[in-house]
């Protein structure tokens, strides 16, 4: 079925012919890499490829002098051949450096290369709409797109490599033709059924590689799981190692599989073709023997059609075997050039509006629905609401409520599928969403544990204030964070987490609390903590919540709290069931109303009294 379905997906001749169209944006963006460079490369590729011919020549005209001296011809002069001995040392030396030359070359623009292209694809996703990270199509694009990020070196030689033959080529095709045109012929014959046998596999394996980029990304996530920090503990205590290496091994034996097949047949069928090269090479041999051995060319030339023949026929080989490469690798740089065609569809409108300082009427929310990607549920339904310029707003409800789909709503991380949000009466649309969200902070119930420095983890909250350690520290003690800090060996210098050398890990309290210094740190107008203190207990959680509703004064804050001891703070407290608006009060006003708020926080007290 893998097999038949990696059929279906075979690109065409004409496919892979036309992917040849990506080269020139890829040496486009080489050139852009480092212009200098790559003009340095392509010099010295074109003085080596008319090495070939040269050494050829000379190889000839040595072995007919010596000849000629040893036969004492008139006219053989001694000095001759050793000034052409001298040439040809000269030029094995020249060579050897050109080589080396190119050999840096392909790998420090490489290097330039690969970087270049990973800081292109890091900021274009970073740009992309929260919505398709959350799509399996689109990350089944981003790995491909990932994987062209490195081995970019291997390709670009290739294309060099092959320009570099091509001119060698066109030199010795010259000479060939001079003395002996009907010679191209069989040299066509020796190498085009390698070419087609060469194309018609790597049809098949970029067919199978790309059809099988789930189940790879599948694979990544097994070795990840079952060897990692992040899993250990459950890997451990669940005996989780046999299922997950039984799992790996059925996927990637079931790659093996299809992929044997397809190397099986390749082997074979292109030992079976490059004899047929080979029978012609020494066709093309023996004919010059008798040429030479009749007295129609010198034993010089006879070296010289020989050593052109053999080497046009290996570098034919290799421009072939390599085209069919280069066109496979096209088709993969396609998987790139198709994720940077992505764009966001949540961008800001043309002449966009400045976010107001300060906001004075607030957030307003009409009549919203929003239904995720490929959902028939509506995660939210019909939700209006204000919430008022430096209100505090607590969201409470069941998983699954809709409670973190408002905050992405709210920070445009998402568009409303109906109905729309207002900002001081002006939809949140019209406004540049680069300075709206940088007037929203928000500390995820998954907030990022960076495996970075203290003083790094609390700057993701405004990267912009990174230098600025003051603020930082201020920050620090907003949250309760700087207690953590001060007892760690290196406080704002140390490395948290384990993944680097002389990393400190914390616990989950301590990590939120850093955590939350990122939201202190932002200097927004409206901030938002959707469960980030779940690792506290209730204590802990009602000290932070009250520290945060006393710093942000003036302030618009939406806070997100299973434990209504905590959320009972806010001025007003917005009940979400299944995606609707429940109830909307102060904690007096919902605990008269008597309601589904009143019923859940009795029976959440009743549990803290036993």
């Amino acid at each position: 079925m893998r097999m038949a379905q990696a059929k279906n997906e075979q690109q065409s001749w004409r496919d892979q012919f036309f992917a040849l169209k990506n080269l020139l944006p890829f040496f486009r963006l080489i050139w852009q890499a480092s212009p200098r460079m790559t003009l340095a490369n392509i010099l010295l590729r074109i003085i080596k490829a008319g090495v070939p011919l040269a050494t050829l020549y000379i190889g000839k005209e040595i072995i007919d002098t010596v000849i000629a001296l040893m036969q004492g011809e008139p006219g053989a002069d001694q000095n001759y051949l050793w000034l052409l001995v001298g040439l040809e040392l000269g030029i094995a030396v020249l060579s050897d450096l050109i080589s080396r030359g190119i050999t840096l070359m392909d790998s420090l623009l490489g290097d330039l290369f690969s970087n270049r292209i990973s800081e292109d694809l890091i900021r274009h996703a970073a740009h992309l709409d929260l919505y398709q990270f959350e799509d399996p199509v689109f990350y089944d694009k981003l790995e491909r797109a990932r994987r062209q990020t490195t081995g970019r070196t291997i390709l670009m030689s290739q294309v060099l490599q092959q320009c570099q033959d091509v001119i060698s080529l066109v030199f010795l095709g010259g000479g060939l033709v001079f003395f002996s045109p009907w010679l191209i012929l069989l040299l066509i014959v020796a190498v085009i059924p390698s070419f087609l046998g060469e194309t018609h596999f790597n049809h098949r394996t970029y067919s199978l590689t790309r059809s099988w980029t789930p189940e790879r990304r599948e694979l990544d996530y097994l070795r990840f799981i079952g060897a990692s920090d992040e899993t250990a503990k459950e890997v451990k205590i669940f005996g989780l190692a046999d299922f997950v290496t039984e799992r790996f091994r059925e996927l990637s034996d079931s790659y093996y599989r299809a992929n044997r097949q397809i190397a099986v047949r390749r082997a074979l069928v292109g030992s079976l073709l490059s004899s047929i090269g080979t029978l012609s090479y020494y066709g093309a041999y023996v004919y010059i023997i008798f040429q030479t051995v009749g007295g129609l060319l010198t034993v010089g030339t006879l070296t010289f059609l020989a050593g052109s023949f053999r080497r046009m026929r290996g570098m034919l080989q290799g421009i072939m075997r390599r085209f069919s490469s280069i066109a496979k690798e096209a088709l993969y740089l396609q998987d790139l050039f198709d994720f940077f065609a992505l764009h966001p569809t949540i961008k800001s409108a043309p002449q966009a509006l400045a976010v107001p300082q300060p906001i004075r009427r607030g957030f307003t929310f009409e009549n919203v629905s929003f239904k995720y990607l490929n959902s028939e549920r509506w995660a939210i339904r019909h939700l209006s609401f204000h919430l008022e310029a430096g209100e505090k707003l607590a969201l409470v409800g069941e998983n699954g409520a809709g409670k973190t789909t408002l905050v992405k709503l709210l920070a445009r991380l998402y568009e409303p599928t109906e109905g729309r949000i207002l900002l001081d009466g002006v939809d949140l649309r019209d406004y540049d969403l680069t300075d709206l969200r940088q007037q929203i902070g928000i500390i995820f119930q998954d907030y990022i544990r960076f495996q970075m420095t203290a003083a790094d983890n609390i700057a993701i909250g405004d990267i912009g204030r990174r230098e600025n350690l003051p603020d930082i520290q201020s920050a620090a003690r907003k949250s309760l964070a700087d207690a953590v800090i001060e007892d760690l060996p290196d406080r704002y210098e140390q490395v948290l987490g384990k993944r680097f050398a002389n990393g400190v890990e914390l616990s989950g309290g301590q990590w939120q609390k850093v955590a939350l210094g990122r939201a202190y740190l932002r200097n927004a107008q409206l901030l938002i903590l959707d469960e980030p203190t779940s690792a506290l207990d209730a204590r802990a959680e009602h000290e932070v919540f009250q520290r945060f509703a006393e710093l942000i004064q003036g302030k618009s804050a939406v806070l997100i709290s299973h434990r209504f001891s905590t959320v009972r703070m806010a001025d007003r407290i917005l009940f979400l069931e299944n995606g609707r608006l429940l109830e909307l009060g102060s904690h007096e006003e919902l605990l008269a109303r008597d309601g589904k708020y009143a019923e859940l926080f009795h029976l959440q007290a009743q549990g803290y009294l036993q």
